[in-house]
């Protein structure tokens, strides 16, 4: 059952209000998790939360699934010290609603932070928004955000990323692992942790996104570069040099790099870690073998410099995945 004792120790003070800016055709998830977080420290902690979902156009807005929001104009969003943009499944696509990316860049100026979630960043990178800044977006679109808006620099693998107080989460429920965050931000991890209780979920939940989307389901469009990730699975253990894996695309260095980026989203380097990872990373949970072992077979020559890919691309060490794992089973 939900604890409803209110935390004494949020102060009072002006409150905060948050703009939850959706459009026609939202994911409902994007905008529930957020708000509910928000709405659990307001109405259970007592912290200092005032909410709205605004739209472009105010009055009804329909969601993804057919259900409606009443929601209100783009003045509440001018009010507002925090506005996050929800997505939705048709939010990459160019132009979609640019009533709404109209709306953002207006207040953008002006506001202590602004934030997305999931496919959310588009409208944030349409209002230029997330320009020379590092941003996420759901793993599926990565490739997209990054290959038309080659000014942000997106990292496929976060759960969400904190730029210069613009905040970007990853696919749908990442939005509340994001909340979590801020409301971290604003009233300190006790609260956090409080939230995530009554949520029951992760307050820092670990891993990235690689964890749900075998390694980001990276599938390029072209038959060379498929060619080199299929080389580089099957030679894990061998030097994958950016010039071997163009050899294997039959391509220029220069050409591989730049359509491999282009594709994937990622680098040749950091696609080869991220296999790698994948590879050792259910050997490391599921078996007591050697972490020295388990690197030389993934291809990373010994098990430090396994830990720090691990690190890097999970955002765990081996020694924690393994911990986790055995409670997990236990």
């Amino acid at each position: 059952m939900i604890s409803a004792t209110p935390n004494p120790v949020v102060e009072r003070r002006m409150p905060h209000r948050i703009a939850f800016v959706v459009a026609p055709g939202f994911e409902m998830l994007d905008l529930a998790g957020p708000l509910c977080a928000f709405n659990l420290a307001r109405k259970l902690h007592g912290a200092d939360y005032e909410l709205a979902v605004v739209s472009a156009t105010g009055g009804m807005v329909e969601g993804s699934a057919g259900l409606p929001v009443d929601t209100r104009g783009p003045k509440a969003a001018e009010k507002a010290r925090t506005v996050i943009a929800i997505g939705g499944p048709m939010a990459h696509v160019p132009q979609y609603c640019v009533e709404t990316v109209a709306c953002l860049a207006s207040v953008s100026a002006r506001l202590g932070r602004i934030a997305s979630v999931c496919t959310g960043a588009f409208f944030l990178a349409e209002a230029g928004i997330l320009d020379d800044r590092r941003a996420t977006t759901h793993w599926r679109w990565a490739p997209l955000l990054q290959s038309r808006f080659p000014q942000i620099s997106v990292e496929a693998d976060r759960i969400f990323v904190n730029d210069r107080n613009v905040w970007t989460s990853a696919g749908i429920t990442a939005g509340i692992d994001m909340a979590l965050a801020l409301i971290e931000v604003d009233h300190g991890p006790d609260l956090a942790r409080r939230i995530a209780r009554d949520m029951v979920v992760y307050h820092r939940r670990p891993g990235g996104q690689s964890q749900f989307s075998a390694i980001l389901d990276m599938e390029p469009a072209s038959d060379r570069i498929r060619a080199a990730l299929t080389y580089a699975r099957e030679h894990l253990t061998e030097d994958l040099s950016v010039e071997r894996l163009a050899q294997a695309a039959c391509m220029s260095v220069r050409q591989f790099s730049r359509v491999f980026a282009m594709e994937t989203g990622e680098t040749p380097a950091r696609a080869v870690e991220r296999l790698r990872v994948e590879v050792a990373r259910s050997s490391v949970e599921d078996s007591n073998r050697p972490f020295d072992a388990l690197a030389r077979e993934a291809g990373f020559g010994d098990s430090e410099r396994m830990c720090r890919s691990f690190i890097r691309v999970l955002g765990l060490s081996p020694q924690e995945l393994r911990r986790i794992s055995r409670r997990r089973a236990q």
